[in-house]
């Protein structure tokens, strides 16, 4: 449809990095979080599309043998992303060129790294 009553999706800046769903797990758990902590969601969009790289207490390369994910006969370094305030929820994703693939989206703690 063209014309008025379409949603605008935010625009990313020329120097920022662009998200994208790397599973259909990541893609519900996306909307799984963003109907429990939207605003912890919007806060993580701002930090993985600015500086996904950048590490700190809640934003880090996870070690071990959950540290390197391989999509398409590719590894990449796997992070980890705390999006919320309790820290409970994760977001698992990896980083290739300008695009940050969520990997997983997980509002509770994961099994896996507990």
């Amino acid at each position: 449809m063209v014309g008025k009553d379409i949603k605008v999706d935010r625009p990313t800046k020329g120097a920022e990095y662009e998200i994208r769903f790397a599973s259909v797990q990541a893609q519900k758990g996306w909307r799984d979080l963003l109907a429990t902590s939207r605003n912890a969601l919007v806060d993580a969009w701002d930090f993985l599309t600015r500086t996904p790289l950048e590490v700190t207490p809640t934003n880090y390369p996870l070690k071990g043998a959950l540290g390197i994910v391989t999509r398409h006969g590719d590894e990449h370094e796997r992070w980890q992303h705390k999006p919320t305030r309790q820290e409970d929820a994760r977001i698992w994703f990896y980083v290739a060129g300008r695009v940050v693939y969520l990997e997983q989206v997980h509002t509770r703690h994961p099994n896996a790294t507990k």
